[in-house]
């Protein structure tokens, strides 16, 4: 996967918005103002992307590339090392996941309107 990809992917989801609020180097995808994935846009080495807490030692101890969220709350973030172990399908189901954790948050309003539109 490179960072094109990557960004037309998670931009296709609904409401999702780019930002660079940790300086010009790190591209930070969210869902109505909630992140839900991080890289670097200058070295798309890795992804940080949310994870269930019961779902993910079960990732790292079964993938080399897959590691607690580098700079992120280690229980519900991973980073997962790009062209590594995990496979673009899983890295996109993971992708996808991080997404509906963060939508499972939002309030009902705004996820009714997610789950409609």
């Amino acid at each position: 996967m490179d960072i094109e990809f990557f960004r037309e992917y998670c931009l296709g989801m609904q409401h999702v918005k780019e930002d660079t609020p940790f300086g010009p180097n790190t591209l930070v995808m969210k869902v109505h103002g909630k992140m839900f994935a991080l890289c670097g846009i200058d070295n798309f080495s890795s992804v940080n992307l949310k994870c269930d807490p019961e779902i993910a030692p079960e990732l790292r101890a079964n993938y080399l590339a897959v590691e607690p969220g580098f700079h992120m709350n280690k229980k519900h973030w991973n980073t997962v090392k790009i062209g590594s172990d995990v496979s673009d399908k899983l890295l996109i189901k993971m992708i996808e996941d991080s997404y509906n954790l963060v939508v499972d948050t939002l309030p009902k309003k705004l996820k009714d309107a997610i789950k409609i539109g």
